[in-house]
């Protein structure tokens, strides 16, 4: 990008939530401010195509959490995670007016910010290690149910690990076969809707999840054997439910318009 992701995250064009119009400068009144959080997905879309600020910001802010979960396993670092998800809301503000309809908005959404952190993978033709991302799920602790008590430390810390282990091994996936297997097994979507995100066929689809499953027992299998049945935080092998809650991760947030 042109310039970098600040600590408190870029800004996107467009305000989250209500959009005022002053009306006439007599003070006579005229239009309130514009609801956004009451509109559909399309209708926010088909707004702003239309040139009304606001909803694209209530768009994205309504599915930030969720777009960022994906940018950070998808790319396996906060930094690159920022700038994709950057790249990818910038492209999706100029371009909305090229969504066909024939898919969710969340969806097409999804595909923008798959499409723009592979680029970024590509183009910088990762091959290095990583440094781990931050789990998501860790962050899940700050929208805990009142009364829910924390792990005891020595849990926590193993199940730490765990998950540290499962995000290494998920970080040395290609770039495809994780984009695939992050979407089908982490964020819980049928094979059907991660084939539209990622524009091929479904049995593309269904082969780099083979592939990558395959790749992380092989890689997984010392702490499969260690651990009690259902105690590891690994990639199911169907469609779990989605993940939780997911806030920002760090000082490389998801934007915040």
């Amino acid at each position: 990008m042109s310039a970098p992701v600040q600590p408190e995250g870029p800004s996107l064009p467009g305000a989250v939530g209500r959009t005022s119009d002053p009306g006439p400068a007599d003070g006579t009144g005229g239009p309130g401010p514009t609801d956004w959080s009451t509109r559909e997905d399309r209708e926010l879309l088909a707004a702003h195509v239309a040139g009304e600020p606001g909803a694209f910001g209530e768009l994205f802010g309504r599915h930030r959490d969720r777009l960022w979960a994906v940018a950070l396993r998808t790319t396996g670092n906060p930094e690159d995670a920022a700038d994709g998800l950057q790249d990818a809301m910038v492209s999706a503000y100029r371009r909305a007016g090229s969504f066909r309809g024939d898919s969710a908005v969340t969806t097409w959404l999804h595909r923008v910010v798959v499409n723009a952190c592979l680029d970024r993978l590509r183009a910088a033709k990762v091959r290095r290690t990583h440094p781990l991302p931050d789990d998501v799920d860790d962050h899940a602790v700050a929208g805990r149910a009142p009364g829910q008590l924390p792990e005891q430390p020595d849990v926590a810390s193993v199940r730490a690990e765990e998950r540290r282990a499962v995000l290494a091994a998920l970080a040395a996936l290609p770039a495809e076969q994780r984009a695939a297997v992050v979407l089908v097994d982490m964020e819980g979507y049928p094979v059907a809707e991660a084939a539209r995100i990622l524009d091929c066929p479904v049995g593309t689809v269904k082969s780099r999840c083979s592939r990558a499953r395959a790749r992380l027992a092989v890689v997984l299998a010392p702490l499969l054997l260690d651990a009690e049945p259902g105690e590891v935080d690994h990639p199911a092998t169907g469609n779990p439910v989605a993940g939780p809650h997911v806030g920002p991760t760090d000082a490389r947030a998801p934007p915040v318009p």
